[in-house]
């Protein structure tokens, strides 16, 4: 999570790290107080679900054969679907059966998976209610854990060789960001703790523990929190207000509908602004680290800076950031929302009505509040960064002053120049006027 900025941070005088320490202990120990109250320490057990059992298993043979003729249905009703048809032999991995060749029939309807020989299958192992000594099969999914396994261990792989530390770094962040929210986050929603108050309260806890971890602890990465951290609470606040004028309950997908089936008792408008939250943080810990970054470079590359002159200099970065960074937000919730997209041309309703229904309404207000909390991110990171640079200035040193002209190379280097550029390309000179480095030597940096 964050950009990467590998250069070595000048160091804060003291004056300002005690500043800084004194602003961010107080609010990371009021973030472990506030989670140590909210933590779902009786937190139930999940139910025993009525899931039938499950079994892994291997195709060993796949046999295809006609459909039977489909009854007849009365006129303008839905065809059923049809096909294919036939049986699947199944070599059974674990269970009472393992070992054994079982029958199932053929998948088949909407996501049906599509089998052959040697696929590893899960079972579904279906106990006949009349004698519940029978029992028969059907093919749920393929496996898919070995390919998971291969993948993760790609994406791990390729960020630490291109990252090595720093991108270890960020995989330990990662692992942290997870353990937070499978630990403290969905627990204690699930467990009936205000959603918007758990999101916060776990967001926050993600951004110390990822930024500091990944960016190490400096002035800098102070900054990055404290602008990431106001920018998350401006979001609730926002997002309140918008849900609130929208009417928005929280019922606009599927997911929500069929969650509120099984725990009635979660807040849905809450858990529609948890999600709002959470799915800031990760555009808006980059955007700040970035703005810190960039004001530290612009003071490292040119001491003479106002503030004033700081803080323009490094929005105008913000907002070439932001101007790519909006289109990713709006992108990523299409993308995830794509099935509910699709209703734009499949639904004979008006487009306007399609709009502000539920489950459109919904999708645009959560763009529309994240891309107001990251713009909102960007002058409250540069604020505070410009004036964390600026504060060791002493009493009287001059802000203002230009950087120093370059000193114009002698009228005889010059004439040198050209006549070694107007020479033919092939020609070489044996002996480089005195002054000039060795046309052998190289010029690249060493990394």
């Amino acid at each position: 999570m964050g950009a990467d900025h590998t250069r070595p941070v000048p160091s804060a005088p003291p004056r300002v790290r005690r500043i800084l320490v004194a602003t961010v202990v107080p609010l990371f120990v009021a973030t472990l107080i506030a989670a140590l109250v909210l933590w779902p320490w009786d937190a139930p057990d999940p139910a025993a679900g009525t899931e039938p059992p499950r079994h892994h298993g291997t195709v060993t043979r796949v046999v295809t054969e006609p459909c039977p003729p489909a009854p007849e249905v009365p006129e303008g009703s839905p065809d059923a679907p049809r096909g294919p048809c036939g049986t699947v032999t199944v070599r059974v991995e674990d269970g009472p059966d393992a070992g054994q060749q079982v029958q199932t029939p053929v998948p088949a309807g909407p996501g049906a998976p599509t089998v052959a020989v040697d696929d590893e299958i899960i079972l579904v192992e279906l106990i006949d209610p009349a004698d519940p000594t029978a029992s028969s099969y059907n093919i749920a999914e393929h496996q898919r854990g070995k390919p998971l396994v291969w993948l993760v261990a790609l994406f791990a792989a390729a960020i630490v060789a291109f990252g090595r530390w720093r991108g270890l770094a960020a995989l330990a962040g990662l692992a942290a960001s997870f353990a937070i929210l499978l630990t403290f986050v969905l627990p204690g929603i699930s467990a009936g703790s205000p959603p918007l108050l758990v999101a916060v309260v776990g967001a926050a806890l993600i951004m110390f523990v990822v930024l500091y971890l990944t960016h190490g602890v400096t002035a800098q990465t102070s900054v990055a929190v404290l602008g990431t951290l106001g920018s998350l609470v401006l979001t609730g606040v926002l997002g309140t207000i918008a849900t609130a004028a929208t009417h928005l309950t929280g019922f606009g997908s599927e997911d929500a509908t069929t969650l509120s089936m099984y725990q009635a008792d979660v807040d849905l408008h809450g858990l529609l602004l948890a999600g709002i939250i959470i799915g800031s943080l990760g555009v808006l810990d980059d955007v700040t680290v970035t703005q810190a970054a960039t004001v530290t470079e612009l003071a490292h590359a040119n001491p003479g800076l106002s503030r004033r002159q700081l803080y323009r200099a490094a929005t105008r970065v913000g907002r070439a950031h932001i101007a790519s960074t909006v289109n990713t937000i709006v992108l990523a919730y299409a993308g995830a929302s794509l099935p509910v997209l699709l209703l734009l041309t499949a639904d004979s309703r008006a487009v306007t009505q399609l709009l502000t229904s539920e489950f459109l309404a919904q999708e645009i207000v959560r763009s529309a509040v994240a891309t107001l909390g990251l713009i909102a991110a960007v002058p409250l990171t540069t604020g505070l960064a410009a004036l964390v640079t600026t504060a060791g200035r002493r009493a009287g040193e001059p802000t203002d002053r230009a950087a120093p002209a370059p000193t114009p190379r002698p009228a005889a280097d010059r004439a040198e120049a050209l006549e070694a550029l107007s020479g033919p390309r092939g020609d070489v000179p044996s002996a480089a006027p005195a002054g000039w480095p060795d046309h052998n030597r190289r010029t690249d940096t060493a990394w």
